[in-house]
């Protein structure tokens, strides 16, 4: 399984997990290797590329730094690093859809995506790489596409991008309704708020599109780690590492009993006092477990 990661995922002056973690969780797979698994360095996003997803002005802030408030809409601070990070990251993403749709599976350590409109960024999210992926995967003849979005936090972003495009579905279950939207035709969004509910829920929902869905061309999963109950943006209580563990494995063997090539991306996750760095690794190493794992 071809898993994407460059150095140049964390090349931003700015200091955060959206801007580390990949670098942490990189470290982890050398120093306590997964059997199956290969890191490669994927082609970063051309300017062009990201152009037939997002407005000009806006990358062109993204490159430039000016005008300083767009640069840093997602939340950080700008430096130049910001914009080979960001071409970096995002070309992993892309490069996971592209090789899912080759291998069956693959995945990018990516983070910092589904909140990213158009025109500017949100939440730690600079540029969308969900609906960068997307569009690529169509381009390669992928239709129809499923955005499965386990993060935290709505998808609000990813929505915005996506929702006129009748080739591409969302299902999104959140529980912090940060980015929340009114989702329309064939997207869902659920915001759960107990945790006894979340599992349930998202066994309810692949439920319900294995009954009334499509044959998928390609399945887009942000695997966010942040409902962890100790995650300090995004957490529920009585979410833990079995439960979140639970839900890769379940999303996994959904798409091998479908025959769904998945492409994966970390998505959030935040370490803080009750949630060291080494536990944060831990549990985005379960999205890639999961993913290696045989049905």
């Amino acid at each position: 399984m071809r898993v994407y990661y460059a150095d140049d995922y964390v090349l931003a002056g700015h200091h955060f997990d959206t801007t580390r973690k990949a670098r942490w969780v990189a470290d982890s797979l050398r120093d306590r290797p997964l059997a199956g698994l290969t890191l490669e360095s994927p082609a970063p996003l051309t300017e062009a590329e990201v152009l037939a997803v997002h407005d000009a002005g806006y990358v062109a802030a993204v490159r430039t730094g000016e005008p300083r408030m767009l640069a840093t809409s997602q939340g950080f601070e700008w430096d130049a690093g910001l914009w080979p990070m960001v071409l970096a990251s995002n070309g992993g993403a892309v490069a996971a859809a592209r090789a899912a749709l080759a291998d069956g599976v693959a995945g990018s350590l990516s983070s910092g995506l589904h909140h990213a409109r158009r025109d500017h960024g949100a939440g730690f999210c600079t540029f969308n790489g969900l609906a960068l992926a997307t569009r690529a995967a169509l381009d390669a003849g992928a239709d129809p596409i499923l955005i499965l979005d386990l993060d935290a936090h709505c998808g609000g972003g990813t929505y915005s991008l996506i929702a006129g495009d009748p080739r591409v579905w969302q299902l999104d279950i959140a529980v912090d309704a940060y980015d929340q939207y009114q989702p329309a035709g064939h997207h869902t969004l659920d915001l759960v708020t107990n945790a006894s509910d979340y599992l349930p829920r998202v066994e309810a929902r692949l439920a319900d599109l294995e009954r009334t869905g499509p044959a998928f061309a390609l399945c887009l999963f942000n695997a966010g780690m942040d409902p962890h109950e100790n995650c300090p943006i995004g957490g529920l209580l009585g979410i833990t590492a079995a439960i979140l563990a639970e839900r890769e494995r379940l999303v996994f063997d959904w798409c091998r009993r479908r025959g769904i090539p998945v492409a994966f991306v970390l998505a959030g996750g935040y370490s803080g006092q009750a949630l060291p760095q080494s536990a944060l690794v831990d549990l985005h190493r379960l999205t890639i477990a999961a993913a290696l794992a045989p049905l």
